[in-house]
This record gives structure tokens, C-alpha cells and sequence, in this order.
């Protein structure tokens, strides 16, 4: 048997990267899936076409409390009560605070931090519906460890930690847990474009000495979603090498 068999999934930000090695990983384990992209629509439909009839994206902006309450309304009209919550979605705008306007640091609060509690409000009567089931948060090493030149993203990141250890203490009595994911250094287009100086630089601070895979964080949410992580709860799960 799968390991997700009978999940209902929602995750955010699912078309690219991290995002759509979750949305694969969850619909070959036996999930039902829906998620969300913001403007790659190509992407977004080659991967519903790739995985089939159980999978459907939803444009939508998590950074939004509305358009949030409908996307759940949305999935829940078309798969049943949400039992997984992966919050996903996520940008950078990555300069020193000197520098740092008020727009770059409000863009990156709303989009990966308010999210989440956008998300995880509207989210939460499905899922006491569902008899319970599992949030999944994507924080960072960064908001672990902070970094220079992203102030703004270390503390979104950090509070995500902060949220999600107060949602398992609050919804721990109604079978619903939630935790964090804090990756590390991850093999993305991102880093695909990096110098290779630069990724070497990286990697002096990884034990591993090896860029971790998009894939690896995916097994990590399976793990959370799933019955094999059923007394785990408010846990910060790093999956960075070592770091």
C-alpha cells in the first residue's frame, strides 16, 4: 500500500522546484492532489499532465487571505476535506538591510509568512473534518541560523517556526500536527545558476559536501504526512547536509 493512499493534499507553490518534487513524490505515494501556482502556468499544467486525473493546480496567491478561503473552497469541492497542508510557496528579495526598502521586506512577510497563516486558517475546518491529519511548513536554515543580505526572508523564515510550534499546541487535541521542513542548500534553478565558485563556497558549510535534491525534501514531507509520523508534532525537521 502507498503511503499517502486516501490523503487529500494541498500544496502551495507547486509548480516549480521544491513545490512540484512534493506534488510528484505525494501522487506517486497514492495522494490526491491539489496545488497552487502564481504565474507559471506552463509548468503547471505539463505536471498535471504528467500525473494524471488525481492531480489539479489552482492559480492562486497565497499572500492573500481571500483568495486563500476560495482556493480551500475550491479543493474541497473537488477532492473532499484536506488532510495534508503543505505551505510551500515562498519568494527572496535578498539585499543588505542598509539597502532594503519597505517594499522588499513587506513582499517577502506576505508572501512567506502571512501565507501560511492565510492557508492555515481556511485549512483547518477540512481538516478537523477529515478527523484530523498534518501541516507541513517550509521554513529554512536560514531562519535557523540567519544570513546576511536576508533579513527579511531569516525572519519570515523564523517565524514560520514560531507559528508552527503554536499550531501543534493548539490543534494537537483535534489530531491535527503540524512541522517544519528547514532545508538546506537545495539543487534548484536557483542554484543551477550560481558560478561555481560560488556553489563551492556553499558547500564548505555542508558536512555532506554535496547540494541536497529537491527530491530528498520531498521524502521528508511524506514522512510528516504520513501514519510514520504520527507522534510527531511542532518538530523542526532539517534536511541541509548536516549544517
Amino acid at each position: 500500500m502507498s503511503l499517502l493512499e486516501g490523503k487529500i493534499a494541498l500544496i502551495t507553490g507547486g509548480s516549480r522546484g521544491i513545490g512540484a518534487a512534493i506534488v510528484r513524490t505525494f501522487a506517486q505515494e497514492g495522494a490526491k492532489v491539489a496545488f497552487t501556482y502564481a504565474r507559471s502556468v506552463g509548468p503547471a499544467e505539463a505536471l498535471v499532465a504528467e500525473l494524471g486525473e488525481n492531480v489539479k493546480a489552482y492559480q492562486s496567491d497565497a499572500a492573500s487571505f481571500e483568495a486563500a478561503a476560495e482556493l480551500v473552497k475550491q479543493v474541497t469541492a473537488d477532492f473532499g476535506n484536506i488532510s495534508v497542508l503543505v505551505n510551500n510557496a515562498g519568494v527572496t528579495r535578498d539585499t543588505l538591510l542598509l539597502r532594503m526598502n519597505e517594499g522588499q521586506w513587506d513582499d517577502v512577510m506576505n508572501n512567506n509568512l502571512k501565507s501560511i497563516f492565510n492557508l492555515t486558517k481556511h485549512a483547518l475546518r477540512p481538516l478537523m473534518k477529515a478527523g484530523g491529519g498534518s501541516i507541513i511548513n517550509m521554513s529554512s536554515i536560514v531562519g535557523v541560523i540567519g544570513q546576511a543580505g536576508q533579513t527579511n526572508y531569516a525572519a519570515s523564515k523564523a517565524g514560520i517556526i514560531g507559528f508552527s510550534k503554536s499550531m501543534a499546541k493548539e490543534m494537537g487535541s483535534r489530531n491535527i500536527r503540524c512541522n517544519v521542513i528547514a532545508p538546506g542548500f537545495i539543487r534548484t534553478e536557483m542554484t543551477d545558476e550560481l558560478s561555481e565558485d560560488v556553489q563551492q563556497k556553499y558547500l564548505e558549510n555542508v558536512p555532506l559536501k554535496r547540494f541536497g535534491e529537491a527530491e530528498e525534501i520531498a521524502k521528508a514531507c511524506v514522512f510528516l504526512a504520513s501514519d510514520l509520523s504520527s507522534y510527531v508534532n511542532g518538530q523542526v525537521l532539517g534536511v541541509d547536509g548536516g549544517m
